[in-house]
């Protein structure tokens, strides 16, 4: 890896049932870029992971569920600073297992949050964008976002900005 530009991949998932997102609240973590933020359930890639390998091991160490029915959504691409994060992002509608909330607590608070109040929640601008792409049920995209400290600077929709 170059160390003047690093990269990582990570995956992301929001888990659905009865209108409602599975979101974990980052309250836990000390200097955790999402703290107090709500996002989906998910991490960094560990060696020779494909997506799928990663967005399954992960599901399953923060919520204890093994997805049965999953679909890749999109890519985003995070310019954070020096960082390019590559996130593959997930939806998933079926799974075996039972929620076990505290499986998260490295990581924060696990709930069920209805959909239509996901944007008055703290939460990234750029997560706004991509859950509006979610709703719309757009097929595969890949979006670019780039931030100066926690300002969205740019967007950019399949090459075109937005």
């Amino acid at each position: 890896m170059d160390s003047k530009f690093p990269m990582r991949n990570t995956t992301l998932c929001y888990l659905e049932q009865d209108d409602a997102y599975l979101m974990l609240h980052r309250v836990t973590k000390k200097n955790d870029l999402n703290h107090d933020k709500w996002i989906g359930v998910g991490g960094k890639f560990e060696p020779f992971e494909s997506p799928e390998d990663c967005l399954l091991r992960e599901v399953q160490e923060e919520t204890g569920l093994t997805l049965t029915s999953y679909r890749c959504r999109g890519v985003v691409t995070f310019l954070l600073g020096e960082l390019t994060e590559y996130m593959f992002l997930y939806t998933a509608d079926a799974w075996t297992g039972t929620l076990v909330k505290d499986a998260a607590r490295n990581e924060g608070i696990l709930e069920w949050v209805p959909k239509e109040q996901v944007e008055q929640l703290p939460i990234w601008e750029g997560d706004k964008i991509f859950f509006r792409l979610l709703e719309e049920d757009r097929p595969f995209f890949s979006l670019k976002l780039r931030y100066e400290d926690d300002t969205l600077a740019e967007a950019v929709l399949d090459g075109k900005p937005l």
